[in-house]
């Protein structure tokens, strides 16, 4: 792996990988949901759909269909952290798709129609994948009770009202703030040698003005005084509950609090649900006492907003939505109390790294992961520094975050109340994969 910095602030990162005559191009931007501010919520991922509508030289679906005439496939993507594009294409085209990035990153172009279309491609996105889908709705809404000051409130899709009153200056506004090369990185995986993407970076990215970043303010969640509980009425057959508790972040590789046990976090939501047959499978959903169909658990280990561990399950019949939060918080109650063993510790970290070295079987897999990297500020080498942390870990620090970081007043509780449908309507279909 090479890491470069153009002359325009561009970061560029290049990991060749010849086992197949193929090459990923991605284009990731340092901007995501958490950048917007109230008004204008989904204007992200707005403006994700608008970089496929045309540049100066492009009309609307172009870049798509050159993409295919080379062989090759794209799509884009948003979330609260970035925002991404990719091609993978045969390697010898490489240079022509980074000449499309590179075109529409500096020169997106659409009338005032095309994206009064596309806005409406948005809302009826958000309908199917959040208003129509139960699950979606009761985690979207966890999340808007969660978070007070912390721009993760929003969700990266936007809320209908923004949607409705959103223009296209205003996803043009948000185009000129962060779509700077200081704010962006091209990472390139394949059949490809270091100096001669470098080269190609220069050409069709160098040419791009360098502009200055807008100052990020930090936006501090305020300490929670208290549990918060809500509860989601919507067309469903079944009950979810869903546990959300405020838990430390990684914000570095170094040791630290924070570091360490934001690790043992990810350690402890693996003991509970990283295998088959883990502890919430095991407790909650076998059995003659079982009170679930289903468990799960999970830690946010990196981000640039705050983070949460995460317990869920859906009750079994004749279950409480209470007997089942009882049950996911005595199973953390027991390793507060009992710790955990020294198999289940090996077991969850043979696991991470078997998934570590899993993910270099794919270009697109090890793209994604130095793009991750990159949006967090980390070094290109942190997996590789994150298994050997991981594998630090005690039984001990797992134990002790169990006690820390599970009481009341950092837990905000979300139970899905299953509704009938209005008429026995059936539900929608679910969304297709979003293509542009």
């Amino acid at each position: 792996m090479q890491r470069f910095t153009l002359d325009n602030g561009l970061t560029v990162i290049v990991k060749p990988d010849r086992r197949a005559p193929t090459a990923v191009h991605m284009l990731w931007l340092r901007v995501g949901a958490m950048d917007e501010v109230d008004g204008t919520s989904g204007v992200a991922h707005v403006l994700e759909h608008m970089l496929f509508k045309g540049t100066e030289r492009l009309a609307p679906g172009e870049f798509s269909r050159r993409v295919a005439a080379l062989g090759g496939r794209e799509n884009a993507f948003t979330s609260l952290d970035y925002t991404g594009y990719y091609q993978q294409v045969p390697a010898d085209k490489l240079a022509d798709v980074m000449a499309l990035e590179a075109d529409r990153f500096a020169h997106n172009r659409y009338s005032d129609e095309e994206f009064a279309k596309e806005l409406e491609v948005v809302k009826e996105e958000r309908r199917l994948r959040t208003e129509d889908n139960p699950r979606a709705l009761l985690f979207e809404q966890q999340r808007a009770a969660t978070f007070v000051a912390s721009p993760y409130r929003r969700p990266v899709v936007g809320w209908m009202g923004d949607l409705q009153a959103m223009t296209a200056d205003d996803a043009r506004a948000f185009y000129r703030r962060w779509y700077v090369p200081g704010n962006a990185a091209v990472v390139v995986v394949g059949d490809v040698e270091p100096q001669a993407v470098l080269a190609l970076a220069r050409r069709h990215y160098g040419g791009i003005a360098a502009r200055p970043l807008p100052e990020r303010k930090p936006r501090p969640e305020p300490a929670q005084p208290g549990l918060r509980r809500i509860e989601v009425k919507a067309p469903a057959e079944q009950a979810v509950v869903s546990l959300a508790f405020r838990v430390p972040k990684m914000d570095s590789l170094e040791p630290g609090a924070d570091n360490d046990d934001a690790l043992a976090l990810t350690v402890l939501a693996a003991v509970l649900d990283g295998y088959s047959g883990a502890r919430l499978d095991r407790a909650l959903t076998q059995g003659p006492d079982r009170v679930a169909d289903s468990a799960s658990a999970g830690n946010g280990l990196l981000g640039r907003g705050p983070q949460l561990f995460t317990l869920g399950a859906v009750p079994a019949a004749g279950k409480t939505a209470a007997q089942v939060e009882a049950a996911l918080r005595a199973q953390v109650a027991r390793v507060a109390e009992q710790g955990v063993s020294e198999t289940e510790l090996a077991r969850v970290k043979t696991q991470w790294v078997a998934s570590e070295v899993y993910k270099r079987d794919s270009v697109m897999g090890q793209a994604q992961e130095l793009g991750h990297l990159w949006v967090q500020g980390l070094p290109l080498d942190a997996d590789e520094r994150l298994v050997a942390r991981l594998r630090q870990v005690t039984a001990a620090q797992v134990q002790a975050v169990a006690r820390q970081y599970f009481g009341d007043d950092q837990l905000t509780v979300a139970t899905l109340l299953p509704q009938p449908r209005a008429g026995g309507a059936a539900p929608r279909p679910a969304a297709a994969p979003a293509r542009h």
